[in-house]
């Protein structure tokens, strides 16, 4: 991916990271009003207690954090998206801490409609976490991405913690622990000092277990 017009010099320019940030911030309020009109338009031709709405996007978005831009990393600003649905019969304006992933969505919306799922599906159904917010749900959420460069991430997100594993075949492999009790933003990386070693062995058996073992146990 390229874009236009973004000077080439490390750290970018303040001046032009502001109007960066404004355009980002701008285009967010253009949509949350266009997502507006749609639900106004629902509720006019009487569809909205039949019409199942999912809000959600297929990536996070860097804008200066981490001294980085865009989302080619697995930082939790990159993995992390918006998700709101809204449907018949589920509760309103509630939220629930419970770790929900993308491909869990195919899934929840043929539940939803009442439509039966292929069974071959990685996803989860969180129906049940709508229904319930408060319940125990998956024990992580895993995200992957392929850098241009050569690298591959892999990356395991607990309630509390994050690691993320780097691997350049034949070249290195390098990891990155965050714990979101102590720094919420992920800035300092617990890997590889000794006190943290015991987090970062168990959660790298957990990485390498996978979904499977992640997800909630009434569903395994």
């Amino acid at each position: 991916m390229t874009y236009t017009d973004v000077p080439k010099e490390r750290p970018i320019p303040e001046d032009y990271a502001r109007l960066a940030r404004h355009g980002y911030y701008a285009c967010i309020s253009f949509v949350d009003a266009q997502v507006g009109r749609v639900l106004d338009e629902l509720e006019r031709l009487g569809l909205n207690n039949n019409t199942i709405v999912v809000l959600w996007s297929d990536h996070g978005f860097k804008l200066g954090e981490h001294s980085g831009w865009g989302k080619l990393t697995n930082f939790e600003l990159d993995a992390r998206v918006p998700l709101i649905v809204r449907g018949p019969d589920l509760k309103k304006n509630v939220r629930t801490a419970g770790m929900v992933e993308l491909v869990d969505l195919f899934p929840t919306l043929a539940q939803l409609a009442e439509l039966p799922a292929p069974t071959h599906l990685e996803g989860t159904s969180f129906v049940p976490l709508l229904h319930t917010p408060k319940r125990s749900w998956k024990k992580a959420a895993f995200t992957e991405i392929h850098r241009p460069d050569g690298w591959t991430g892999y990356s395991i997100r607990t309630e509390r913690y994050r690691l993320q594993r780097w691997i350049k075949p034949g070249e290195a492999v390098s990891f990155e622990l965050y714990d979101y009790k102590s720094d919420p933003d992920g800035n300092i990386n617990l890997a590889g000092i000794p006190a943290h070693a015991a987090k970062q062995r168990e959660l790298t058996a957990q990485l390498e277990a996978g979904w499977r073992a992640a997800v909630p146990a009434q569903k395994k």
